[in-house]
């Protein structure tokens, strides 16, 4: 093989240029001088983005979860908590368990093995088993030992007093989301802000070490209600067993403080436990008290006698013939349920006369009658801050026909719900005035002007001598009076509370309603349901609507029983009773001490039936 001689060949002979080799060391040169641009464009200058990608392969965020306020009641009892609840979830393309394993699970998780099959064939890398539930049946299914079978602390809602708060505390759902009540009406104040806690984990998922600040989590704030649960649990008792015993198709029952303005006690029936919600119906989960409105029958006689004695056209004594107990006007004929004859203007509120009120509505203006409804706060939303709360009805006076303007004096053709009709009979309670109310507890510090109290100051001693108990209850009994807005003068709310105590008395329609111990006044109401564009002829609703002590008014109740079937349907004898019960709990709870000498319940029949169209 012949030798090449390098050192003779002609291509190695030849001279390069030198601006080659320059060109070659500058390209070289640009190379380094773009890597280190990159390099500092990289780790100097632009370098979130990078730090950020790093940071998500080791660097996790721990969610730190707010607890969620409570709901508390107005001495501090508590409506709703939450408390630590587990939830079981899996990675389905983890699990690893025999036919029997599964077949445990499923028990435990409340469902078939098919239901949990078909489960854990959905998403293979995640799924829901069971949320929130007990630390036993938690502990249980650890106890299986099935590979990708977790669990995780949340927090479930517990509701102490049942059914006997459902409608006003509420519920939330899985979410911890308020869905009813007063969970939802403070669903922002309740929920609190989550925190968050910046930590660095290893492969196996362990934490190593913290970074960065630790943002603590805000806790919901708690809500005191002004309910008090002792007044709350006895009311819905009441009102529960009087629906039972007279075969009624629902109940509610409205207790107001009538010096403060807070509500003390609001139930219905039927219910529901907050808690455990898998049988809901639409009627268990109706707050009939602020959603459902109704004619509110004679309860409106006293509003349409008072503005005839605040515009002086009538005096309590004033004579009015309702004799033959029938009134033709434009055509329609109204009657009372009795032939009474001459009737004072007392005794037509004591015997429930329509031809009597009709007489005295047709003194005045249709104008006249609507300022003084409105005034009492019918044909308004009532400002409690509670959702689902309705209006009512009351049309404007200008289209009043005679015979509406009649009707609407004994409480036909205009709408109002038991909570309004509550509050309007303040303006009695409170000597002409219609006092704002409240779900929340009003302070002290929150009422800078006072008034003077209507209720008598009473000093008493818990039986178990507990001075926090002492102390509460003090509180109850002498609460800051709330300033109201004039709708009558004193002297004739004074006058109306007279006519009201005579309901209650001999010939009045509500005997049934005397409480023990306290004297006490009010009207009832009955009423053929609307069905329609008429009326059901064998449907009724029947109410009751009161103040109690009557001479010092200290609470006002309303009762209302919807769809008695046992055949009495009078509001004298189906919620007259429920309101005696009530009012003895209610005042004997606040320490407002007896301004009667106890005497044997009433049970005999009233004098007289109240009337209605």
């Amino acid at each position: 093989m012949p030798t090449v001689r390098y050192a003779t060949s002609p291509l190695l002979a030849s001279r390069t240029p030198s601006w080659r080799a320059k060109f070659l060391v500058a390209l070289v040169g640009i190379g380094f001088a773009v890597l280190i641009g990159r390099a500092a464009w990289i780790q100097i200058i632009h370098n979130d983005f990078y730090l950020q990608q790093g940071a998500n392969r080791y660097e996790r965020r721990i969610e730190l979860p707010a607890n969620r306020g409570r709901i508390l009641d107005r001495n501090g009892e508590i409506l709703a908590s939450s408390v630590p609840a587990p939830s079981l979830w899996a990675i389905p393309k983890d699990v690893e368990a025999s036919d029997q394993q599964l077949r445990a699970l499923a028990k435990l998780l409340d469902m078939t093995p098919a239901e949990l099959r078909k489960r854990l064939d959905g998403n293979p890398n995640f799924v829901w088993l069971r949320r929130q539930v007990d630390d036993a049946v938690a502990q249980k299914v650890a106890d299986l030992k099935i590979k990708g079978i977790h669990d995780i602390k949340e927090s479930r809602r517990q509701y102490p007093e049942g059914e006997a708060a459902a409608h006003i505390v509420g519920f939330t759902n899985i979410e911890d989301q308020g869905q009813e009540g007063i969970e939802l009406a403070y669903q922002k104040q309740l929920l609190g802000r989550d925190g968050e806690r910046r930590v660095i984990k290893d492969r196996l998922g362990r934490v190593v070490e913290s970074v960065g600040d630790l943002i603590p989590a805000d806790d919901g704030r708690d809500i005191r209600l002004s309910i008090d649960a002792k007044i709350q649990f006895y009311a819905y008792q009441r009102i529960r067993d009087a629906v039972a015993l007279h075969k009624a198709k629902a109940g509610s029952v409205v207790v107001i403080d009538a010096v403060s303005g807070e509500v003390l006690a609001l139930a219905n029936v039927p219910s529901y436990d907050p808690a455990d919600r898998r049988n809901l119906t639409g009627a268990q989960l109706r707050n009939r008290a602020l959603t459902d409105t109704f004619e509110p029958g004679s309860t409106m006689k006293p509003f349409t006698i008072s503005l005839a004695l605040e515009t002086g056209r009538v005096k309590p004594s004033t004579v009015i013939q309702t004799a033959p107990g029938r009134l033709t006007i434009d055509g329609a004929t109204i009657s009372d349920s009795h032939a009474h004859g001459d009737l004072t203007v007392e005794e037509v509120i004591q015997k429930s006369s329509n031809v009597g009120t009709a007489k005295i509505a047709l003194q005045m203006q249709p104008r006249e009658m609507w300022e003084i409804f409105t005034a009492a706060g019918l044909g308004q939303k009532p400002q409690i801050g509670f959702p689902g709360v309705v209006t009512g009805r009351l049309r404007p006076y200008k289209s009043w026909r005679r015979i509406e303007q009649v009707t609407m004096s004994y409480g036909y053709g205009l709408s109002a719900s038991l909570f309004q009709l509550a509050q309007a009979y303040t303006v009695f309670a409170r000597d002409g005035e219609l006092i704002p109310v409240s779900l929340l507890k009003r302070d002290s510090d929150e009422q800078p002007e006072r008034v003077r109290p209507l209720a008598v100051r009473t000093g008493f001693r818990s039986d178990d001598g507990d001075p926090a108990a002492d102390s509460a209850r003090q509180a109850l009994a002498d609460p800051v009076p709330v300033k109201g807005r004039r709708v009558i003068s004193p002297e004739t709310a004074r006058e109306v509370r007279k006519m009201l105590a005579m309901v209650i008395g001999p010939g009045g329609t509500a005997p049934q309603a005397q409480a023990q111990g306290y004297s006490v006044g009010g009207k009832t109401g009955t009423a053929h349901k609307q069905e329609g564009k008429g009326y059901a002829g064998n449907k009724y609703r029947s109410w009751f609507v009161g103040i109690a002590p009557i001479n010092h008014p200290r609470i006002v109740v309303a009762v209302m029983v919807d769809e008695p079937g046992d055949g009495v349907y009078f509001g004298g004898a189906v919620a007259g009773p429920v309101f005696a019960q009530v009012v003895q709990q209610t005042l004997n709870r606040l320490g407002v001490m007896p301004d009667l000498e106890v005497q044997p319940r009433i049970t005999a029949a009233p004098a007289v039936e109240e009337s209605f169209q």
